[in-house]
């Protein structure tokens, strides 16, 4: 079986670690760049008002779109891939920690200032364990839309090297649907353990959910 001959010569382990580590660049700065603005957004209308056009403005542009783009300007490597999986993930990411400051009830703001909370305290005991579900949510999606934005960056933008989109390709030239089937597979599970890990945050942070 071709799985386990890949599992035991380490290519598998080697492809899938390649792949996991630009998920994780991708992800990771997509994560900070959305939950930041996603707050930002959410409570300051100045930037709500600045950041919202240039957001639906650029959001439905597909992220494979970009990859002519970020291969002239990136070159080929893990930044042209991370940037990819970066534009792919952090939209759902924005979006859904922005509607989960906009859901906060108000009197929840009006009963903490009441209580002589100041704007700290209110943030740290009121708006972040308020928004925490939303923003899991969209780490969620964030990262299963990442699994898909990296076989097609791998696809484009990887000649030499490792990686589960790489090792697909090379295997599509060699006619090789056995190795094929392995990569999906391998990209299936990883997600899968991902999405369980995230799961684990969720019950572990947000437990009333």
């Amino acid at each position: 079986m071709e799985g386990v001959r890949l599992l035991r010569s380490g290519d598998l382990v080697r492809h899938a670690a390649a792949s996991l580590g630009r998920v994780l660049v991708g992800l990771g700065a997509g994560s900070l760049v959305g939950i930041l603005l996603g707050y930002l957004m959410g409570t300051r209308p100045w930037a709500r008002d600045i950041l919202e056009p240039v957001v639906e403005l650029v959001r439905p542009v597909p992220p494979l779109a970009w990859i002519p783009l970020a291969i002239l300007w990136l070159g080929i490597g893990l930044a042209d891939q991370a940037f990819i999986i970066f534009l792919g993930c952090v939209f759902p990411i924005l979006l859904n920690t922005y509607e989960g400051v906009r859901a906060i009830e108000p009197r929840y703001l009006e009963v903490s200032r009441v209580f002589g909370a100041d704007d700290s305290t209110t943030w740290r005991r009121v708006v972040v364990p308020a928004t925490l579900p939303h923003v899991l949510t969209g780490l969620r999606v964030g990262a299963g839309v990442a699994w898909m934005c990296l076989v097609a960056a791998e696809l484009q933008g990887v000649r030499t090297g490792y990686g589960l989109g790489y090792m697909m390709v090379v295997a599509q030239d060699l006619a090789r649907a056995d190795r094929i089937m392995v990569g999906m597979v391998s990209i299936g599970v990883l997600g899968y353990l991902m999405n369980r890990g995230m799961r684990g945050l969720e019950g572990r942070f947000v437990p009333w959910r």
